[in-house]
């Protein structure tokens, strides 16, 4: 038989009083009950956890060790035990949520209907602004969180963050283009070509930092705020267009296919994830939205929600 949890109360209340006869006053069970519950974590472990003196029980040094994480081990049900005490439909609260335009359409509605569904009742008041105005927000206290792309934020000191999916870039070009048989571009390859870049989220000053890094000019056909207009253009063969992964999908709307291919010298991947205040104690709505929204962090459910925005 195992140790229970019920074995280790047991062991924590003798550690604590220093003899069983004390602690089974508390626990209101036997002797016998208490002192085979020892011997079984004892077996367990492999070692004896008291000395066993005329006037009580000492811990040993394996002892003291076990004690502390039987307190961990107690913390841990006590913690669980609330969590399913609490019944989440019927929290109620208030949350402001940050997210740049870029966000809204693509990773918003796939969080923000998690949260939902666990906790209904709680209301949600959304921001869309730019990155560096969102992070003077959550600093001042006026935002719970933002969806952002993290790997650019500029307050690292006042500001914790949470990656949720990590993107790589790409080259997209229209399906006919003579790249599209290369494996992999060069930026001189690229200068050579009209482009189209999305100026949002800071993306074209980032996609600019590849010309920067090859020493060419770029020739700009044209910097849009609209995903879908770089789609269109890119597949329609007005330009190439540098932008990351998690934006890709291989048909623009009118139905013309767009191909991806990859960066001979690969941009620094984009981060995008969760922001709150550092070092302030957490609103509990806040608390409930990452309780909500954390199971699907792994990037995988986001990957998904991204191609079902696409």
């Amino acid at each position: 038989m195992s140790t229970s949890f019920k074995s280790i109360r047991y062991f924590i209340a003798v550690a604590e009083a220093g003899s069983i006869s004390a602690a089974i006053h508390e626990l209101g069970v036997s002797q016998s009950v208490v002192s085979q519950a020892i011997a079984q974590i004892e077996a367990d472990l492999g070692t004896l956890l008291f000395e066993r003196r005329a006037r009580g029980m000492a811990l040993t040094h394996a002892g003291h060790q076990f004690l502390r994480h039987a307190h961990q081990i107690e913390v841990a049900m006590r913690n669980a035990r609330d969590a399913l005490a609490s019944r989440p439909h019927t929290v109620t609260g208030h949350l402001n949520i940050g997210v740049t335009s870029l966000m809204v359409g693509y990773y918003l509605p796939f969080l923000l209907d998690r949260f939902r569904r666990v906790f209904p009742r709680i209301t949600v008041q959304i921001t869309e602004d730019r990155r560096d105005y969102l992070e003077h927000l959550l600093v001042s206290g006026e935002l719970d969180v933002a969806l952002i792309v993290v790997s650019q934020l500029q307050n690292h000191r006042a500001l914790e963050t949470e990656t949720i999916l990590r993107s790589g870039w790409r080259v997209w070009l229209p399906v006919n283009h003579r790249l599209v048989e290369e494996t992999s571009i060069d930026s001189a390859d690229l200068a050579q070509q009209s482009l189209v870049l999305l100026q949002v989220d800071e993306l074209g000053d980032a996609a600019t930092a590849l010309w920067n890094t090859g020493g060419a000019d770029p020739n700009v056909l044209i910097r849009t705020s609209s995903v879908e207009a770089v789609r269109s253009l890119v597949a329609t063969g007005a330009g190439c267009s540098v932008l990351p992964d998690m934006l890709y999908r291989p048909w623009s709307l009118e139905g013309d296919r767009i191909e991806a291919r990859s960066l001979a010298k690969p941009l620094a991947a984009l981060d995008v994830g969760l922001a709150w205040r550092k070092g302030a104690a957490q609103p509990e709505s806040l608390r409930n939205f990452l309780t909500a929204v954390r199971p699907t962090l792994d990037g995988h459910g986001l990957a998904a929600a991204s191609h079902g925005a696409r």
